[in-house]
């Protein structure tokens, strides 16, 4: 069996030819971290210029500890990641245990009992909470506690906020919502799961995300909430970003059943240099999203 220590590979790296890493005090480093990868940009604050992106493929690993180990070892051979000194910090945490509050019902100290509605939160979890710029809504998350505690030890000096991937999906796509003169649905293809978002007149009305096991699972989630909703299957568009390419055969099979649909863009108002064409422009929707959260 692998060990933590070898158990991950860079699959894919851009770097802006114009970033300066001595000006890491104007950029804002963007973390997601999941049980099965990393993902790590590098934004230039005044001018929203991504100029650095990395995406880590982690092992199939047995317990929290070995995530924390294995997160160790690739933040102590980073050049960048262990700088103390960046504007801003934001690290969004990639699992299934949240919960989507209207801000009005939210008292902070029930936080891990709405929490508890949707999962059940282990004894080595801290419960935090993001609230959403574009919506009256906040989500309550899980994180595991000596996670938080390591993250927060690094970047103590900086100003730092946690928050949660469905809080990045939501809010980069609401911008997006608000210039559809139709009401699409919205896809996000992630590594071993499916997230699914609708809006009505510029508020979310539906979010959720399901486990993949096979590919006929993408479809089946996708036409039971189309029919939940009231979508029409056959009329409605569906929008799609993720790990999905555009030539690839799960796309191929995927449109022979969803046949309205069509791939989305990067999150409006990030700029990207040329070498980030070779990246595809629905990839790292989330990643890049968490730009745009509230401070």
């Amino acid at each position: 069996m692998q060990t933590a220590t070898a158990s991950f590979k860079l699959v894919k790296k851009v770097r802006d030819d114009r970033f300066e890493e001595e000006r890491l005090n104007e950029c804002v480093l963007l973390i997601q971290i999941g049980v099965r990868d990393l993902q790590v940009a590098v934004v230039e604050d005044a001018s929203r210029r991504v100029v650095l992106l990395e995406d880590f493929v982690l092992g199939e690993l047995q317990s929290h500890d070995e995530l924390l180990q294995l997160l160790r070892n690739i933040f102590e051979g980073h050049p960048l990641l262990l700088a103390g000194f960046w504007q801003r910090v934001i690290i969004s945490i990639k699992n299934s245990k949240f919960a989507q509050v209207p801000t009005a019902l939210f008292v902070e100290e029930s936080a891990a009992e709405y929490l508890k509605i949707n999962a059940a939160l282990a004894p080595d979890e801290n419960v935090l909470w993001s609230r959403h710029g574009g919506d009256d809504l906040i989500t309550v998350f899980a994180v595991q506690r000596a996670l938080l505690a390591w993250l927060q030890q690094l970047y103590v000096n900086t100003q730092l906020t946690f928050t949660h991937q469905s809080v990045a999906l939501v809010e980069g796509l609401f911008p997006v919502a608000a210039s559809q003169r139709d009401e699409p649905l919205y896809i996000y293809v992630d590594r071993f799961k499916l997230h699914i978002l609708a809006f009505r007149q510029g508020k979310l009305v539906y979010y959720n995300q399901f486990l993949i096991k096979q590919f006929a699972d993408y479809v089946k989630y996708i036409m039971v909430v189309m029919k939940g909703l009231g979508m029409d299957a056959e009329k409605t568009r569906v929008i799609l970003w993720g790990y999905i390419g555009k030539n690839s055969p799960h796309y191929q099979e995927f449109y022979k059943y969803v046949r309205n649909v069509e791939f989305g863009g990067r999150p409006p108002g990030l700029a990207f240099g040329y070498l980030f064409d070779e990246v595809q422009e629905h990839h790292f929707f989330d990643l890049f999203a968490l730009m745009f959260l509230p401070a």
